[in-house]
């Protein structure tokens, strides 16, 4: 899992990708569950940027919070 931002910049850029996309957070993280398996931060990145137009900043919040989430229910 990479650092992408600051804490504060990473919920600042989550809370406005739903205004910037027209799609929640919640749906972008289904996304990339449903998406290729990409195994590198970097790839994913690209990935969600190139097949869904993406800014590289909310691409990276997007993959950095479903990292996050991921990691969080590995340790339940």
């Amino acid at each position: 899992m990479s650092q992408v931002f600051s804490e504060e910049t990473h919920r600042n850029l989550l809370s406005r990708i739903p205004e910037c996309t027209g799609r929640a957070i919640s749906d972008w993280l289904r996304t990339v569950e449903e998406g290729p398996s990409l195994f590198n931060f970097e790839e994913k990145v690209s990935w969600l940027r190139g097949e869904h137009n993406l800014a590289y900043g909310h691409a990276k919040a997007i993959i950095h919070e479903y990292d996050l989430r991921r990691a969080a229910r590995k340790l339940l």
